[in-house]
């Protein structure tokens, strides 16, 4: 991949263009199983999905809620790693080259990867962005860097606790796409503010130089479609991976459960 064609941003030009909101599930990587996780991705695509966030497992995943941490623990438990993930992300570029793929996870094992390292491997691997839960944009200038140069996005984070001056660097910095939880708490909780969100995630996309997805707290069509007129996109996460954990057809349950969101989406 060279570093201007980079599909995240091919992706939502393409979006934009054609003035249609970008759905953005979120799975674990090798939860509900190992086998099932390449399935599940082109199940996503199937479904309307038009950029996929996949989980990679981590011990101590702070920002994310019951479902996923459990979610998190049933792959580690399977021996899930980040070569685990790079390999589900190739096998997935077999039959897909178009649908960007953003790695979602933690500092850590990247460190001790080493930055320019990592970012090589997952760029060979057919991914395109990173989104690191617990990476300040203050210390994010090295980690840009080491990214950039093989054309991997650092994707950012923003929540309402932030403060202007952050939000406002966020803003100026952000790559790929800017992710704006929807609410001050972890993934999966409920108690959005659907009005809050609006007037916060609108003046957010105002000052971005790159599309705002929101996230955190969105289950189903009608809270997709409450919420994404503020945003160039929605993210699902928590409630796709609580299906999923049940079911005996991943695949299937995975296009299954984005076709109405993605209706719903489309008929705004």
């Amino acid at each position: 991949m060279s570093i201007t064609s980079n599909r995240i941003v091919i992706k939502l030009a393409d979006l934009q263009a054609k003035n249609k909101k970008a759905l953005v599930p979120f799975i674990t990587a090798g939860d509900p199983s190992k086998e099932s996780t390449v399935a599940v991705m082109h199940g996503l695509v199937k479904g309307g999905a038009d950029i996929i966030e996949l989980g990679v497992p981590f011990s101590d995943p702070m920002a994310d809620g019951p479902t996923i941490q459990r979610s998190s623990e049933r792959a580690l438990e399977r021996g899930v790693n980040t070569n685990f993930v790079f390999e589900c992300v190739k096998k997935f570029r077999e039959q897909n080259n178009e649908t960007p793929i953003v790695l979602m996870g933690y500092l850590n094992p990247i460190e001790m990867r080493g930055l320019d390292t990592y970012a090589g491997q997952a760029v060979a691997a057919g991914v395109d962005g990173v989104l690191l839960v617990d990476l300040p944009p203050e210390e994010a200038a090295p980690m840009r860097v080491a990214f950039n140069a093989h054309g991997l996005k650092l994707i950012s984070l923003a929540a309402p606790t932030t403060t202007p001056e952050r939000l406002h660097r966020l803003a100026n910095e952000s790559q790929g796409y800017l992710y704006y939880v929807s609410f001050a708490g972890v993934t999966g909780a409920s108690g959005i503010n659907t009005e809050e969100v609006l007037s916060k995630a609108s003046a957010l996309r105002q000052q971005a130089k790159v599309p705002v997805m929101i996230g955190f707290g969105i289950k189903d069509a009608a809270s997709a479609k409450s919420l994404a007129p503020a945003a160039d996109g929605i993210v699902i996460g928590s409630a796709l991976v609580e299906a999923l954990a049940v079911s005996a057809d991943p695949a299937a349950t995975a296009e299954a459960f984005l076709k109405p969101i993605r209706d719903a989406l489309d008929s705004l």
